[in-house]
C-alpha cells in the first residue's frame, strides 16, 4: 500500500523533445534512443517485499544503490515503527503502508536528501537518471502488473518502486519493483508505466546525491 500523494508540483525546465519520423523505428520510439540510468548496476539491491512495505522496501534499494549497505526489510519495518511519521499521527509505518513524505524521512535518517515533486514530466525523470540521480515513483500496481479489465482500482496511486532506467530507443522503463517476484529490473512499456504514474500526478523522489 502506498498513500499520502501530495500535491507538491515541479516547475517544468526541459524542452520538449520533437520524435523524428524515422522509418524503422518501434512506435513511438526516439530516433535519438538511449538508455537513461543503469538498470544493471541497480538490479542487485532489489528485494521482494512481504508486507505491506513496498515504499520501505523501495528506500532501501535507494540506500544500497548510494551507499553499497541496503538495510534489511526487518531493520527497515523496525526503523518505521519507531520513527514519528511527519504526515500523519502515530509512527511512519504500522504494516498498513507508507507515506510518500515519510519515505523522505527515511531517506534523510540515513543521511541522504531527497526532493518530492509531483507534475513531473518523462523528459525530467531521464534527466535525473542521466545524472545519476536515484528515483522512486508512485504508481498504480494494477496497471503495471496488467491486472483484468475490472479487477482493482487502476486510478489510485497505491504502490511504490525504483525506477532505475529508461530506453528511449525500445519505449522500455525499468524497474526495480519490490511488489512481485520477478520484479528485478522489471521491463514494461513506457505507455503502461505512463498510465499507471498519472494516478499519482506523476510522483517523483529523487535523491539530491548521486551514485553509479
Amino acid at each position: 500500500m502506498f498513500n499520502g500523494i501530495p500535491s507538491v508540483s515541479r516547475a517544468a525546465g526541459l524542452a520538449t523533445l520533437l520524435v523524428a519520423a524515422t522509418i524503422g523505428l518501434a512506435p513511438g520510439a526516439r530516433a535519438d534512443g538511449q538508455m537513461y540510468g543503469d538498470p544493471q548496476a541497480a538490479a542487485p539491491y532489489w528485494r521482494y517485499q512481504h508486507q505491506q512495505d513496498c515504499g520501505l522496501m523501495a528506500v532501501a534499494d535507494v540506500i544500497g544503490q548510494l551507499n553499497g549497505r541496503e538495510p534489511s526489510q526487518i531493520g527497515m519495518e523496525l526503523r518505521g515503527i519507531f520513527t514519528k511519521s511527519e504526515s500523519h499521527r502515530g509512527d511512519v509505518y504500522h504494516f498498513d503502508g507508507t507515506s510518500p513524505q515519510d519515505m523522505v524521512l527515511l531517506l534523510q535518517k540515513h543521511g541522504i536528501q531527497s526532493d518530492l515533486t509531483t507534475g513531473n514530466s518523462m523528459g525530467a525523470l531521464e534527466q535525473d537518471l542521466a545524472g545519476g540521480h536515484k528515483v522512486m515513483a508512485a504508481l498504480n500496481a494494477e496497471t503495471i502488473w496488467n491486472y483484468p479489465a475490472g479487477d482493482g482500482d487502476r486510478t489510485t496511486p497505491d504502490h511504490a518502486v525504483v525506477v532505475t532506467g529508461v530506453d528511449t530507443g525500445t519505449n522500455t522503463v525499468h524497474l526495480n519493483d519490490s511488489g512481485t517476484p520477478d520484479g528485478r529490473n522489471e521491463q514494461i512499456s513506457m505507455a503502461t508505466f505512463s498510465q499507471a504514474w498519472r494516478a499519482s500526478d506523476d510522483l517523483l523522489i529523487v535523491t539530491q546525491e548521486t551514485g553509479t
